[in-house]
């Protein structure tokens, strides 16, 4: 394997491995090569991005190589994540969210056993939003987050309560889960969900 195909490898890798990132030897015997050889890549690449003033970076922590964004930027991916403009919600947050709200306080685990999928991405979304919160711990083991709708939620959608939201069905089949996503499309009337309004 030629030196720039396997830092184009490793750079794959980090990007796959995310946040938990991975140690030289993980890497070595991913791609077959010395741990020398991996560590000298990993190095070089992290000189270079710096030196190429790219957006990301590659970090060092706790004996693992990590993709990281660079500290200069937090003010813009501040905005991105706060202030997102006209950001929509896909499907499955639309879902989560029509569990939460008919349904609240309830664990991400109830909410994926509504769902049938892995709901993890759609709850840190509508958490961003600041469309759904931590409304307190289940008496269950390992005490699992329960999670609520906000005032942001009553305001965008015109509510003074949660009272006020269209008369529920039984979450028991996916056809129901439908008829209750269906229920806060309709009583958006038609305005696309975005949240210049939550934010404004």
């Amino acid at each position: 394997m030629d030196y720039p195909k396997l830092k184009s490898i490793i750079e794959g890798l980090l990007f796959l491995a995310g946040e938990e990132g991975l140690s030289v030897k993980q890497v070595a015997e991913i791609t077959e090569q010395s741990t020398g050889l991996v560590e000298e890549a990993l190095e070089d690449m992290k000189e270079e991005w710096a030196r190429q003033e790219r957006g990301l970076q590659i970090v060092q922590i706790a004996g693992s190589y990590k993709m990281a964004t660079l500290a200069e930027h937090a003010p813009y991916f501040e905005r991105l994540a706060y202030s997102p403009s006209r950001s929509s919600l896909s499907q499955a947050a639309l879902e989560t969210l029509s569990i939460v709200a008919y349904r609240q306080p309830i664990t991400r685990v109830d909410i994926e056993e509504i769902r049938g999928v892995k709901s993890e991405r759609a709850i840190h979304t509508l958490t961003t939003k600041g469309l759904i919160e931590e409304v307190g711990r289940a008496e269950a083991i390992g005490r699992p987050i329960l999670y609520g709708t906000t005032k942001s939620f009553l305001d965008y959608f015109g509510l003074a309560s949660i009272k006020d939201l269209p008369e529920p069905s039984q979450f028991e089949d996916a056809e129901s889960l439908e008829e209750e996503t269906q229920m806060l499309f309709d009583k958006l009337d038609g305005h696309q969900l975005t949240f210049d309004d939550v934010e404004n």
